[in-house]
């Protein structure tokens, strides 16, 4: 049997037309979530920063102690200097002064040496953990959306916060989307205790991967 073009097209216009027909029946559910918020305002992330703090401070206090060693070192150095340029002073007495100047002089080279491996290395740890921590607490959002998501049989959630390399938010536009933001940080702090909530100061997602540079942390005691 014989079928004509024009027939062909017919029927391929037909079939068009149901298909566009079922998809508007079984339109997309979709959903946004601002991840920024949920990662800001979920109590774990201000414990997360609050202890986080508490151990940089105890780095930061052992790091002063360690300098005010050093500045009385150099205090006793330039009393050596001036000692040692001290003209009614014998040559012997003179070589003396000098040789507690030098060791003065290395024993603060040493010490500074020291400090400053020791806060590279304390930062540097400190890091690591402060990552990893916040790393948990993006997975433990993430799952929790991606529940939400199979439970309310969306197909697709779009994190509104998002912004692309030219800083452009990559969600500019969703029609009919659902904001499932109050809802998810109602579920995250369900169970948060008194004056966990965020506090002024919490990073966002990107600052908290962010490692902190050691040579910045310790620039101001020193």
């Amino acid at each position: 049997m014989r079928i004509s073009f024009r027939r062909m097209i017919t029927v391929a216009a037909a079939t068009l037309a149901i298909a566009s027909a079922s998809a508007q029946e079984a339109k997309m559910k979709v959903a946004t979530v601002d991840m920024a918020t949920l990662f800001k305002e979920f109590y774990q992330t201000n414990i997360a920063q609050q202890e986080i703090n508490v151990e940089r401070a105890r780095i930061q206090k052992d790091n002063n102690e360690k300098l005010t060693t050093i500045r009385q070192i150099e205090s006793d150095i330039r009393t050596l200097k001036q000692q040692s340029e001290d003209p009614t002073l014998s040559d012997q007495k003179k070589a003396q002064v000098y040789k507690e100047y030098q060791a003065k002089y290395q024993e603060g080279i040493q010490l500074d040496k020291e400090r400053r491996e020791f806060l590279s290395r304390k930062d540097k740890a400190l890091n690591e953990k402060m990552v990893q921590r916040m790393r948990g607490i993006l997975d433990e959002i993430r799952k929790l959306v991606e529940e939400r998501a199979k439970a309310e049989n969306y197909d697709f959630v779009f994190d509104k916060s998002g912004m692309s390399t030219s800083q452009v938010p990559l969600v500019l536009y969703s029609k009919d989307a659902t904001d499932i933001t109050p809802s998810l940080l109602k579920d995250l702090n369900k169970n948060a205790p008194a004056g966990s909530t965020a506090a002024e100061g919490t990073p966002t997602p990107d600052e908290a991967l962010k490692p902190k540079d050691a040579a910045q942390e310790g620039a101001a005691g020193q």
